[in-house]
């Protein structure tokens, strides 16, 4: 009785050793999977009021990470994209940074639009050590050794606009209206110390703030149309962000205002945004940016085909971040193949200097400050959602991260290659007042 009970006993011993013996074995076999994949982190608002932008960006990565997989991955493996919704909460966006960052080790993270939310995110991709590519045009003022910007700065977008406006529609009345917070604010600080060094005169220049999702507009708009009633000619530049954007263009047509009373170039309305708006009352209204859907161009057309088909519809419209991403995604994986790693320094390295043709007949370079060279195009409103562009630069303009125009900034100038290796380099100090290598 004793021998045959120690006899089960034994069976069942062998049994969960055996058992324990498989899953040692599958979560091993879990593990080499992962590492035969390098992982690329999406950090994009699919949710709240910036999802009318960003969610777009997130499947503009998968695109992205679908075609280099089919060309056989990176360095032998597969690209996994790791998607986070960090839900228009700036605060959740460095959760969710940390997340993809430590918990999920990513190579490399493709997200953010507000300045805000890329604010939030800095020092977490500082502390780790990751590498944000960031696709949105922004205020500068910045320069990290740990975040490649691929969308505008202040020199490639606003200051252009301004002076199409200035120069072109012979605008001498200006309206600077932005959502609160820093982008806004610090462009329009820019701006108005241009404006003012170009003889504008302060009782010419209106400001004005307003929350994300703001979206009673009927006295601003009223605001803004009695001020344009001066006997000068009147412009807004527009930096309102997400979702605000709807209300506020309806209500320029509700009270009357067209393109040729009071125009108004935005710095933050696409062709996704104007996806959503009836724009019968927009026709004619102006937006910067360095990329347009409606480029005629062999590069654009392709990624135009490809778009619609990986999303499976044929509506949907590219934009210039869209187009960020791309140029970000592509120098990010020539980086990795010239690093032959995807460590974080090697790669920062790796991408200055790097070139990849751009989606509008040039070439973006990337520059020693991590930001990219782009052509600067206006472009004007039409009934079908699209714009036609009406001014371009010549040639590629290089992105600056300290603006020429401030005070605190002049000075300043980012180099991230020896022996500088520093983003806020000051000239008159001959000292890097932050983050250098």
């Amino acid at each position: 009785m004793y021998a045959k009970a120690r006899s089960g006993r034994s069976a069942v011993i062998i049994r969960l050793a055996s058992g324990l013996g498989v899953l040692a074995l599958t979560l091993f076999s879990i593990a080499s999977q992962a590492a035969e994949t390098i992982k690329v982190g999406v950090l994009h608002s699919l949710s709240g009021t910036m999802a009318i932008s960003e969610t777009t960006l997130k499947d503009t990565v998968l695109m992205l990470v679908d075609e280099q997989n089919k060309k056989g991955g990176l360095l032998g493996k597969k690209l996994e994209p790791v998607v986070v919704d960090p839900a228009s909460n700036w605060p959740l966006f460095a959760e969710k940074a940390r997340e993809l960052i430590e918990k999920e080790k990513v190579a490399a993270v493709f997200g953010c639009w507000t300045s805000v939310s890329r604010k939030s995110v800095l020092p977490v991709f500082e502390e780790l050590n990751g590498l944000l590519f960031y696709p949105v045009q922004y205020e500068g003022e910045e320069s990290s050794k740990n975040v490649f910007y691929t969308g505008a700065a202040p020199n490639q977008q606003a200051i252009p606009a301004v002076d199409y406006l200035m120069n072109d529609l012979e605008v001498t009345r200006w309206v600077l209206a932005g959502t609160d917070y820093v982008y806004p604010r610090t462009t329009n600080k820019i701006l108005e110390a241009y404006l003012k060094a170009k003889g504008v005169k302060a009782e010419d220049i209106m400001i004005n703030y307003t929350p994300f999702g703001h979206s009673d507009w009927q006295s601003i708009v009223s605001d803004i149309k009695k001020f344009g009633t001066a006997g000068k000619k009147t412009a807004v530049v527009s930096t309102i962000n997400g979702d605000a954007n709807v209300p506020f263009y309806k209500e320029l047509g509700n009270q009357g205002i067209s393109a040729e009373d009071i125009p108004v170039v935005a710095f933050s309305v696409g062709e996704e945004e104007l996806s959503g708006i009836d724009t019968k009352p927009l026709v004619g209204h102006l937006a910067a940016w360095n990329y347009f859907m409606s480029v005629e161009d062999a590069a654009n057309e392709e990624f135009i085909k490809k778009w619609h088909t990986f999303v499976k519809d044929e509506q949907r419209v590219s934009n210039d971040p869209m187009e960020a991403h791309y140029i970000g995604f592509k120098m990010w994986v020539k980086a990795v193949e010239k690093a032959g790693t995807t460590d974080t320094d090697a790669v920062a390295k790796a991408m200055i200097g790097l070139e990849v043709p751009n989606l509008t007949g040039g070439t973006a370079k990337m520059l020693s400050n991590h930001h990219l060279t782009k052509p600067v195009l206006i472009g004007e409103i039409q009934d079908d959602g699209q714009f036609e562009v009406v001014w371009q630069t010549e040639e590629e303009v290089p992105g600056d991260a300290w603006s020429d125009f401030l005070p605190g900034s002049k000075d300043i100038v980012a180099n991230w290659e020896p022996p500088l290796a520093c983003g806020n380099y000051n000239t008159v100090t001959k000292k890097c007042s932050g983050q250098n290598y």
